[in-house]
């Protein structure tokens, strides 16, 4: 069953909980769309986050959810919120959602944990959730080791529940190629960026629009949290420090605030401009069911091309 059909949407397509993006409202425009949209919740507390749901309900009468980081210290009365407010999925990031699934699963919410490794995925479907989101390294954000094209079929090979797959998808080529590794769903998240609600500052669309294959570069990995952003000064410059072994006060002291100096200020320069490797595919602003639309009608279109192909896989003089 693809996970359109199972959550009541009209198309497998989940907007990934892109923060300081994924607001409300944006995650409204995205299920009115057809899809499933995601509010991201890491910078909110439990009030705030039942304000958040409440505006999003008021703007839409179609399914949406919830991104809970489990490392935000409001995270239990969060989750109770969601619980409260009814939910219908909830997106989990850094760490176990394991002590709330059963409270989760009482309220009707369906949990779907974001996952970079086979064992996390494996551990997780032991503890009770509903899916995984296997998100390989190509994704924009916070990002594992492992590519969508090698992690999402290993995943689906591991576990006997839905998996949806997450980074590098950007056109009905790529979704076909999801499906194909045995996902029954995709999350999408760069190319939503030039999108005409997409609220962030024109100039991030703008860098989205103008990013070759190459612009993005993944910031971090000596922390153990690796991130993959625009490759503008401000990354070549925590590269060096990286590089040097530099203090990691030094290095947490340049990325501070920069997200922020993205998302709302528009600094292309010195912000923390988080985009995925697809951002070289996107050429175009389009309004959210524009770019829904367009993923689902290339990918039925290229099942055509595909057969095609399959027939000639065996050439024989």
């Amino acid at each position: 069953m693809m996970i359109n059909e199972l959550l009541n949407i009209k198309y497998p397509i989940f907007q990934g909980a892109m923060a300081n993006i994924a607001t409300p409202q944006f995650a409204a425009c995205v299920s009115n769309s057809g899809g499933l949209g995601i509010i991201a919740t890491g910078a909110m507390d439990a009030t705030t986050t039942r304000e958040a749901i409440r505006t999003c309900k008021a703007l839409t009468n179609k399914p949406f959810g919830v991104n809970v980081m489990l490392m935000n210290p409001d995270t239990e009365n969060i989750m109770k919120v969601i619980c409260e407010e009814k939910v219908a999925v909830v997106t989990t990031g850094a760490g176990n959602p394991g002590p709330y699934i059963e409270a989760l699963k009482a309220s009707g919410t369906k949990i779907f944990p974001v996952v970079a490794s086979v064992a996390l995925a494996r551990r997780l479907e032991k503890a009770g959730v509903d899916g995984i989101i296997a998100e390989g390294g190509e994704s924009g954000g916070h990002v594992g080791e492992t590519t969508t094209m090698s992690l999402v079929p290993q995943v689906v090979e591991a576990v006997n529940i839905p998996v949806i797959a997450a980074g590098g998808i950007a056109s009905g080529k790529q979704m076909n190629a999801a499906l194909s590794l045995g996902a029954v769903g995709v999350q999408i998240g760069t190319i939503l960026l030039a999108s005409h609600e997409c609220p962030i500052h024109e100039n991030y669309k703008k860098a989205v629009l103008k990013a070759k294959d190459m612009d993005s570069v993944v910031t971090g990995r000596s922390a153990g949290t690796p991130v993959r952003i625009l490759k503008n000064q401000m990354a070549l410059q925590y590269l060096k420090l990286e590089a040097a072994n530099a203090p990691k006060e030094e290095m947490e002291k340049l990325t501070l605030g920069g997200l922020r100096r993205a998302v709302f200020e528009g600094d292309m320069k010195h912000g923390s401009v988080m985009m995925g490797q697809v951002a070289g595919m996107v050429h175009e602003i389009l309004s959210i069911q524009e770019i829904l639309e367009k993923l689902v009608k290339e990918s039925q279109e290229e099942i055509k091309t595909l057969e095609e192909k399959v027939k000639g896989l065996v050439y024989e003089k």
